[in-house]
């Protein structure tokens, strides 16, 4: 789906109000640059941002219906539109006048291209204004990839570089690079760069070059001490700590971790497959597929007792005034 409104912007058939809803970073920022990329071929454009958790949404209306001075027509980006998902009282900062916005979106400016941004999972479909949105504007949703369309997604990008990949080496690459675009989009480059004039990306460089992120570290962690590999998932930790991460913020992730292989696992017995459990979820469809065939999910009494001894780290990890750090160190050692 996304795929085709690029291909709209790009025959040049834009329209005058865009919503962009979803946590996918690198779908928001392809689509503004793909925008300005094409708005800039009638001259300069001007581009005008807001943040709608400091601006009132009059401020993005009058900036939209005033006529541009540089270009045929303007770009007015409006991000972080908390007013579309669901009210979390007292946690607003400005109070926005969306009966406005509501009709305003029915006749938008024609010089002006407005785009509101809504970096969130879900909006709230009970509302008037996010129905007037989703009525009116182009609504693009910026949301996370199937597996089987991540590693489409990264032998296209492969390709754009001027290289091939196998497999393997693209499983890998998910592994240790998890599954956010934009990390793995830099990381491409990155070894495109290191490469040079080689074609082809290998596992082993995928191995020595790639950053892997903090949720892969926990993952290889929980797996480890699940496991019972006891050296594996203390050298880990010790890099963790090296790597200045605090032993609460740790605690809570391998916490997370493994409820999520707890409700996998029930799931799984129930004879969900693997992306209706990422579904039902509401988490990333490789997540579940790391998970969906680990020995471990088979132990529920085992990962239920460990989840337990979690929540007495946490514990002792907020009122214990003692070393911090030998406090998960003596868990993991269990």
């Amino acid at each position: 789906m996304i795929s085709e409104k690029w291909m709209q912007i790009a025959n040049n058939n834009i329209a005058e109000v865009y919503l962009l809803y979803g946590t996918e970073a690198y779908f928001i920022e392809e689509t503004l640059k793909k925008l300005k990329r094409q708005l800039n071929e009638n001259g300069e454009v001007e581009v005008i941002n807001f943040d709608l958790e400091e601006n009132n949404i009059e401020e993005v209306i009058y900036e939209a219906d005033t006529i541009p001075f540089f270009s045929e027509r303007k770009l007015v980006i409006a991000k972080n539109a908390f007013f579309l998902k669901a009210a979390e009282k007292g946690k607003e900062k400005i109070v926005h006048d969306t009966v406005l916005l509501e009709k305003w979106v029915q006749s938008p400016s024609p010089t002006s291209v407005t785009v509101f941004i809504a970096p969130y999972e879900k909006l709230d479909e009970r509302k008037k204004i996010t129905k007037a949105m989703k009525q009116f504007a182009n609504v693009i949703e910026a949301s996370s990839l199937q597996a089987h369309d991540l590693k489409g997604w990264i032998l296209h990008e492969v390709s754009n570089l001027g290289k091939i990949i196998s497999d393997e080496a693209v499983d890998c690459l998910i592994e240790i690079g998890g599954t956010n675009l934009v990390h793995l989009q830099t990381e491409l480059m990155k070894i495109a760069t290191y490469l040079g004039e080689q074609e082809e990306i290998e596992i082993s460089t995928v191995k020595m070059l790639l950053v892997r992120t903090l949720e892969q570290d926990v993952f290889s962690l929980g797996n480890a001490y699940l496991t019972g590999n006891k050296g594996e998932a203390i050298e880990i930790y010790h890099d963790l700590l090296k790597r200045k991460e605090d032993p609460l913020k740790l605690n809570a992730l391998i916490a997370t971790q493994v409820r999520l292989m707890i409700q996998v696992g029930h799931l799984k017995k129930k004879g969900y497959h693997a992306q209706q459990i990422a579904n039902q979820l509401k988490v990333h469809p490789y997540r579940v597929k790391l998970l969906f065939d680990n020995p471990n999910l088979q132990n529920e009494k085992k990962l239920l007792s460990t989840l337990n001894d979690l929540a007495t780290v946490d514990l002792q990890l907020k009122t214990l005034n003692i070393n911090r750090d030998r406090i998960l160190e003596m868990f993991l050692m269990k």
